[in-house]
């Protein structure tokens, strides 16, 4: 194997995530394809996440993978995590990573009142969803949106058991870890968030009262998965169309976010940001994975434009490119010790050999609007 280029040498050291032993630090950050007709992931989602894994992904988390319950997505081309044809699917998408050396985790996922539908009428809304399936939310509310049902206690307790049967299958046929998407704007994230979560009983109210749903999903799975298997919680402060939304406006508020789905059995928290290199809170250059850490001392994965240098977050949707950029800073961040694990999105899904490449100091494929289209 060819000598790691010096400055990058950090991502390239073994990093224990609980009991799972990976093999570097970079990460594959979980992107929504919409490549998996009627929910099922097919042979070419089990080569497109092989083909990384071939080429050295410490660890895959999967795009966003529904849990069984009928609002779970609002897209039938999105995976599902239940029913025998899906879950057989992902079990040779376990195989086939495995074989090529790699470890792999699916994202759990519950879309809400999905945020691509927020500021849209009701009408649109409705024509958009599956027939026949209705928005669940806490309050029955989002940004700019038409108000519907909030969820009853009884609808909480049906989705945090999917959840719980969602975990249990993913050990079952050999994942390696789980993730729970309770990030940017979603249903985990709307109970999290003041402007969505406005229930006077006691899954809402102050910040604790808040985190109580996501918390109960946690210790739901970490039962269904027992005391080691690894639980990754992905949050952010954004969400989608509210990039200037805040969960926590100090450290103070993070750690009383965090310490709950810490004690609820949360091994490590993926951070979402836009950009890695922002700080989070005034006074300090630390981005909001190296406070996460700070706060909690749980592991955290950073993410956020790793690898691109000159397109913003979101410029792929205006027919921007980026070039594969250097990652001496986000190295120079990880040898501080201020994170542990770095994820790296689209310069990863437009260049499968992308961490091979960086270990090596070969050229890497820059991204584009078109690496959306296939499965490369």
């Amino acid at each position: 194997m060819t000598a790691v280029v010096p400055r990058v040498a950090p991502l390239f050291t073994g990093f224990d995530l609980g009991p799972l032993r990976l093999r570097n630090r970079v990460v594959m950050a979980p992107m929504t394809r919409q490549l998996s007709p009627n929910g099922v992931p097919g042979m070419e989602v089990a080569e497109y996440y092989a083909r990384r894994a071939r080429h050295e992904v410490g660890l895959i988390i999967t795009e966003g993978t529904t849990v069984d319950h009928p609002a779970a997505s609002s897209s039938s081309d999105v995976p599902r995590f239940h029913g025998a044809d899906a879950l057989s699917g992902w079990a040779e998408v376990v195989r086939a990573v495995h074989a090529a050396g790699g470890k792999i985790a699916p994202q759990l996922w519950h879309v809400g009142f999905d945020p691509l539908l927020w500021g849209r009428s009701a009408t649109e809304r409705d024509r958009m969803m599956p027939d026949g399936v209705v928005p669940v939310s806490p309050s029955g509310i989002a940004p700019d949106s038409p108000a519907h049902r909030p969820m009853t206690e009884h609808e909480i307790t049906d989705v945090i058991d999917a959840f719980a049967r969602a975990a249990a299958d993913a050990r079952r046929i050999g994942f390696d870890a789980i993730e729970l998407h309770a990030a940017h704007g979603y249903l985990l994230d709307q109970f999290l968030w003041a402007a969505t979560n406005h229930r006077t009983d006691s899954y809402g109210g102050d910040l604790l009262g808040r985190t109580r749903f996501t918390a109960e999903v946690v210790a739901a799975c970490r039962r269904a998965v027992g005391p080691d298997f690894p639980i990754i919680l992905r949050f952010s402060q954004w969400k989608v169309g509210h990039y200037q939304a805040r969960l926590a406006n100090g450290p103070d508020e993070l750690e009383r976010l965090l310490v709950p789905f810490v004690t609820a059995g949360v091994t490590a928290f993926h951070c979402s940001t836009r950009r890695f290199w922002r700080p989070e809170f005034d006074g300090s250059s630390l981005n909001l994975a190296g406070w996460t850490k700070k706060v909690t001392g749980s592991p955290v994965i950073t993410v956020g434009s790793v690898g691109l240098e000159d397109s913003d977050f979101l410029g792929y949707l205006k027919g921007e490119g980026a070039r594969a950029g250097e990652v001496d800073a986000v190295a120079d961040r990880l040898r501080e010790g201020e994170f542990d694990l770095v994820a790296v999105g689209r310069a990863l899904l437009a260049d499968p050999e992308w961490v091979t490449k960086l270990r090596e100091g070969g050229d890497r494929r820059a991204f584009s609007a078109e690496s959306l289209k296939t499965l490369y």
